[in-house]
């Protein structure tokens, strides 16, 4: 083991510390180093002060890519905050059961959530933004519609592959499908999501934005008893916010025409 190197010039530490990071894969470090230096002179940091400072600031870094990278793999359409969500113009939503869910206690308890309401309403943008909050929580987090994702499975078994694609989607720890209730299903598919919902039950969280109640799930599975079996594993110990029947976009349109026709006038 090599000793340490004494009376190194102000720019040959500088070079040795930045060939360190590169070697070590210390992006951040070497980044922020200089202005770490600076304000650790201008501060009087001890050393311990600047070194917990320049640990810390790379962590960070990393926690923060890591985040983005969950983000990315979950394949969300469009990015959705929920601290962006306008709860005054929906006023069925209660801010505080939001704020409960963005704790993402219910995801590592496997628990589900159902988002039922009209087009317009705010499902998506709650669904997106949990989502994005589990997947900044540490959470592998996957989006699909569910008319794509029925349509991957029928693929994946026609290609004998659906039991891999099935464990795919099982071992997520949330599992996002937006518009649910939009299209009939044929019994083929519905008996499809029904199994990657089974594979989930209970172990991983699902959450669903539909546009129809649950009485009206009948006209997308078209089985009763199947129906009937999907309900109850999406519900079960779970949590059910209905963001009602104004749409809050065509109320924003209808608005801002109102106000382009008084102008005009």
């Amino acid at each position: 083991m090599t000793g340490l190197h004494h009376n190194l010039t102000e720019t040959a530490s500088d070079a040795a510390i930045d060939t360190a990071c590169r070697v070590l894969r210390l992006p951040t470090m070497r980044a922020q180093f200089p202005d770490l230096v600076a304000r650790a002179e201008r501060e009087q940091l001890s050393y311990r002060g600047f070194l917990a400072e320049l640990l810390m600031s790379e962590c960070e870094d990393r926690d923060r890519r890591r985040s983005e990278r969950r983000i990315r793999a979950a394949g969300f359409p469009r990015q959705k905050w929920l601290s962006d969500f306008d709860y005054s113009a929906n006023p069925n939503v209660v801010p505080a059961v939001v704020n409960n869910l963005a704790t993402c206690d219910w995801v590592k308890k496997g628990e589900p959530l159902c988002l039922i309401g009209d087009s317009g309403t705010g499902k998506s943008h709650l669904l997106i933004g949990l989502g994005t909050a589990a997947a900044m929580a540490g959470c592998r987090v996957r989006y699909a519609l569910a008319a794509k994702l029925v349509n991957e499975l029928v693929e994946a078994a026609d290609e004998k592959q659906l039991s891999k694609t099935i464990a795919r989607y099982g071992r997520v720890d949330l599992l996002c499908i937006d518009e649910l209730g939009y299209l009939e299903l044929d019994r083929r598919g519905a008996e499809m999501l029904f199994q990657v919902l089974t594979e989930r039950e209970e172990k991983n969280s699902v959450a669903i934005a539909s546009n129809e109640s649950f009485g009206g799930w009948t006209k997308t599975f078209t089985d009763p008893r199947l129906c009937a079996a999907i309900v109850d594993r999406l519900t079960f110990n779970g949590t059910i916010i209905e963001t009602g029947t104004e749409s809050y976009r065509l109320a924003q349109t209808k608005a801002r025409t109102a106000k382009t026709n008084t102008r005009s006038a």
